[in-house]
């Protein structure tokens, strides 16, 4: 049977998230058009140019952060910023886009999907940041759980 649209999506993002370095969590992300292609990908991993953390080691492991705090004290940039990040180097516009990442995104992220004008993001794991939420559903940025998609096609 053929994958939809979002299966797709999500399965490249779950490939992309393969590349990543990090000791603690692997993410991948896919920005897509309103046409259906791919605008970018990207994982979280370190700045270019900056050793990756299973060369050096996690930061935040050294220093007993948890998941989902303190994301300023780490080598990595997450995945959807990344995405973000790459395309305004590169001059691809995300406005209208849909984002789809493997885990919920953080506050962060979140805040630069909104700048990048993303509308909707498909999300397959969690993340422990509530204010990521609060922040999609004042910003009337679309979080979408990926779990929740194939629950309506098979019904």
């Amino acid at each position: 049977m053929r994958q939809s649209w979002d299966e797709y999506f999500m399965s490249i993002a779950h490939l992309v998230k393969t590349r990543s370095t990090c000791l603690r969590r692997h993410v991948g992300a896919v920005a897509v058009s309103p046409e259906h292609r791919i605008l970018g990908t990207g994982y979280n991993g370190p700045l270019p140019g900056v050793p990756h953390c299973d060369e050096v080691g996690c930061l935040r492991q050294q220093l007993g952060i948890p998941s989902g705090q303190r994301m300023e004290m780490c080598r990595a940039q997450h995945a959807e910023a990344n995405v973000c990040n790459f395309a305004a180097r590169y001059g691809l516009p995300l406005n209208g886009a849909i984002m789809y990442v493997t885990d919920r995104p953080c506050s962060s992220c979140l805040k630069a999907m909104v700048t990048s004008g993303i509308r909707k993001v498909i999300f397959d794991g969690d993340y422990p940041d509530e204010l990521s939420v609060q922040l999609a559903e004042e910003s009337g940025l679309e979080l979408v759980r990926f779990s929740d998609i194939i629950q309506k096609k098979e019904d």
